[in-house]
């Protein structure tokens, strides 16, 4: 089978029912509450068809596109990592046995669906990755996500539009699919008709889109697909220099800069709780009234959150001065010596979603300035 084929766009069913039909809960792109979230679909009628997304600093609103584009939009507010790392998983429970009691571990997860995932973006594989880096390395794996990421399969799609708080390209994630992936698909609607160029990317992929009615794509179709690729590339109006970044940060840790952000910032946590790649976690432990049955629950946090840095005698992060420059200089410096690889992925989503529009690539060019 050739590497690139091109797929109608009327076939785009049949790719769900093969994932369907082979076990697979489909999770993707689709309209809820006035915005495009990923969420559980069974067909691709459910794909935001004809709608785009326009983002700027704190901004989100959906438009009708010209079209009928099945994936003309930018970026969700969700990110894959509350399928693969959930925002709430129960780690054990207990039950009182007289004077003893008796330990039942949830940590395997076993209820788990197997994820098919349509729509994964360049810079959304990407961030799987760095998360692989952190929970499933190999010294330290975190089993309910090891659990779930083994049963995914990946059906990327390539960027042909750039969003208004995109960055990718400066962090080398984006905006084509590179690996990672099971199929990759870059959609294009053209003067030729609506049709997909589908790439494999693993064997799962392979078998998948031999089952799905194709033809072998001609070079003039390729290279159109590339194109928008590329154009999506010169789009891109933010972008950040990352050259000696992890210095750069290191060196201003005292910075009157990080005044300047306090003053702006609510360290309301929604920057993180977008991002595909944090992970700060908190554990809590719940009992009934009657004192006979204990849960462990681990839950997202933040390190903007009052309580995140609060250990015995005080709190060593107290201020929003401090809380920023964490969070910055770990996603951006330290983040680089802890897993060999920038936390942050490009997306925009943390300048798309704060309530007051700080922008992590303003602040780094300013810090260049003061340096």
């Amino acid at each position: 089978m050739k590497s690139h084929l091109k797929i109608e766009s009327k076939q785009l069913n049949i790719l769900f029912d093969s994932l369907k039909d082979r076990g697979y809960t489909i999770v993707g792109p689709t309209i809820r509450e006035g915005s495009i979230v990923y969420d559980n679909i069974y067909s691709a009628n459910e794909l935001p068809i004809g709608w785009t997304d326009e983002q700027s600093a704190a901004v989100y609103k959906l438009k009708r596109r010209g079209d009928n584009s099945y994936f003309g939009y930018n970026l969700s507010p969700y990110s894959w990592k509350r399928f693969l790392f959930p925002p709430r998983v129960k780690l054990f429970s207990a039950v009182k046995k007289g004077k003893s009691f008796k330990i039942n571990s949830d940590s395997k997860d076993a209820s788990v669906p197997n994820y098919a995932f349509i729509g994964v973006r360049p810079c959304e594989l990407q961030a799987i990755k760095i998360q692989d880096k952190v929970f499933n390395n190999g010294q330290y794996i975190d089993t309910v996500y090891k659990n779930r990421r083994e049963k995914i399969f990946i059906v990327a799609v390539n960027c042909t539009q750039a969003g208004g708080t995109c960055f990718c390209v400066s962090m080398n994630s984006g905006p084509k699919a590179g690996n990672g992936f099971d199929i990759a698909l870059t959609e294009v609607i053209d003067k030729d008709g609506h049709y997909f160029i589908g790439e494999s990317g693993s064997g799962k992929g392979n078998e998948l889109m031999s089952k799905i009615p194709h033809t072998v794509a001609g070079q003039s179709e390729i290279e159109n697909a590339n194109k928008l690729v590329q154009t999506t590339a010169k789009q891109m109006n933010k972008s950040m220099d990352t050259k000696d970044i992890k210095e750069l940060l290191y060196a201003n840790l005292e910075s009157r800069h990080w005044d300047d952000v306090a003053t702006r910032c609510l360290t309301c946590a929604n920057c993180t709780m977008v991002c595909p790649t944090c992970f700060c976690t908190t554990v809590e432990d719940v009992t009934d009234l009657t004192g006979d049955n204990a849960e462990r629950w681990k839950r997202w946090d933040s390190c903007f959150t009052m309580d995140f840095a609060k250990v015995f005698g005080g709190n060593f992060r107290s201020s929003s001065r401090a809380r920023y420059r964490q969070w910055m200089t770990h996603k951006l410096a330290s983040w680089i010596d802890q897993f060999g690889t920038s936390g942050c992925v490009g997306c925009g989503r943390c300048i798309t979603w704060c309530p007051v529009g700080i922008d992590i690539t303003e602040e780094i060019k300013r810090l260049k300035i003061e340096d």
